[in-house]
């Protein structure tokens, strides 16, 4: 028999989940000062948290050490209540697109429907954007459970304020495959939507194949098109640059394979 689901909760008794985003420097070599990335408000409220659910819970608790010596915790680092997200979220993601079913949220909410405020982070930047989580924002609403977003930095919405692109249309799209003939042809399918709309498309990779997807751009897109790559956001090491292909053709600059970059193409 399967479980009831829980009443809805009251604006009186329930918790509130709080979207924390955390700072881009995750996986990098160096780490920038909290806040240089992130208001003292966003800081101050992820400190009086004490009930957790997460991405990963030792990059959880690496960050909660970092807000320490700035608003010190409610709790100590061994006693905050710290819940991942299944592998099968970060897999195939929380709405069942991938042909598993949708994720089902409510049960990591209990803290919050005991009265206890709850905070959702990831990895790096906002959690539930370009990231695993909306199953549990999406649960949180169903429950009558307030949902609350902190300020904090966006790196799609960065990249393409910097891109010159057009930031009036524009659509992220993830990873693009890995198989090299799929790629080249998502990436013509993407090119022909921007030029043919105006609509700036936005997508990302794994470092460590960012060199792969750069020279598959630069061969496939044509040399009209504007392409825009930036990594290292918020970091000393920035690179922000956005031009036609034909001129990163004679001037190629590979994509740092260490650091995230958000990639855009439009006109």
């Amino acid at each position: 028999m399967s479980a009831r689901p829980a009443p809805p909760a009251t604006a009186a008794t329930a918790g509130t989940l709080y979207l924390v985003p955390a700072p881009l420097d995750f996986g990098c070599d160096a780490q920038v000062p909290l806040q240089q990335a992130l208001p003292d408000g966003t800081l101050k409220t992820a400190a009086s948290l004490t009930h957790w659910i997460c991405e990963n819970a030792k990059s959880t608790r690496a960050y909660l050490k970092r807000i320490d010596p700035i608003h010190p915790l409610a709790a100590p680092l061994q006693e905050q209540a710290i819940t991942e997200l299944p592998r099968e979220v970060h897999k195939k993601g929380d709405h069942g697109d991938k042909g598993s079913a949708p994720f089902d949220a409510r049960p990591l909410l209990a803290a919050a429907l005991a009265g206890h405020d709850m905070g959702l982070v990831s990895e790096a930047g906002m959690p539930a954007v370009a990231d695993p989580g909306s199953s549990v924002v999406r649960a949180a609403h169903d429950l009558g459970i307030a949902v609350v977003p902190l300020v904090g930095p966006v790196s799609l919405l960065l990249a393409l304020a910097a891109s010159g692109l057009n930031g009036q249309s524009f659509a992220f799209n993830g990873y693009l495959p890995q198989d090299a003939q799929e790629r080249a042809q998502r990436i013509r399918e993407l090119e022909s939507v921007a030029l043919r709309t105006g609509q700036t498309q936005l997508f990302i990779e794994t470092p460590y194949r960012n060199a792969a997807l750069w020279q598959a751009l630069t061969q496939t897109l044509q040399p009209h098109t504007r392409l825009a790559l930036a990594g290292g956001l918020t970091l000393p090491q920035v690179c922000i640059r956005s031009q036609l292909v034909r001129q990163w053709r004679q001037q190629p600059v590979p994509a740092d394979n260490r650091t995230p970059v958000v990639f855009a193409l439009g006109r």
